[in-house]
């Protein structure tokens, strides 16, 4: 599929790395290096601007490298870039280290994949159909 997209960076478009890849990774276009502290949040941009077809969202992700390694995530993964939204893609990142993490210019700081959506309606009804289930919450079905 084709996707609209402005590119106010200095650097390349995101792409795939591989054949099989779903996510494109997303660089920070920052003037200066940010400094992200334990347990601090900031929105990092990236200089794209893009429009999507209705029924389309493009999801910002955690790298999975940055995660396991440094403990930097994206802090509502995943974040959501609506069809209708036509300002600048920012990620959310937080650092869940106990060290310092340093964000430069140009480093991959999380994924975008972009994914088909269904738009619900509601039907109001007296009650579900039953399930084996059933109101079975949070860890209902068990950990192994």
């Amino acid at each position: 599929m084709q996707i609209k997209i402005i590119n106010k960076s200095n650097h390349d478009l995101p792409n795939y790395e591989t054949i099989a890849s779903a996510g494109m990774d997303l660089r920070a276009n920052i003037s200066e290096a940010i400094i992200l502290k334990p347990l601090e949040r900031t929105i990092v941009k990236t200089g794209l601007f893009i429009e999507l077809p209705i029924g389309f969202e493009a999801q910002v992700r955690p790298r999975s490298g940055l995660a396991a390694k440094k403990g930097i995530t994206v802090l509502n993964a995943p974040g959501t870039v609506d069809a209708d939204y036509r300002g600048e893609i920012g990620v959310i990142l937080v650092n869940l280290s106990n060290d310092d993490f340093t964000i430069e210019n140009g480093e991959r700081v999380a994924q975008l994949v972009i994914a088909k959506h269904e738009r619900a309606e509601w039907v109001i009804v007296e009650e579900l159909s039953e399930t084996s289930r059933g109101k079975g919450g949070f860890g209902s079905t068990g950990v192994k």
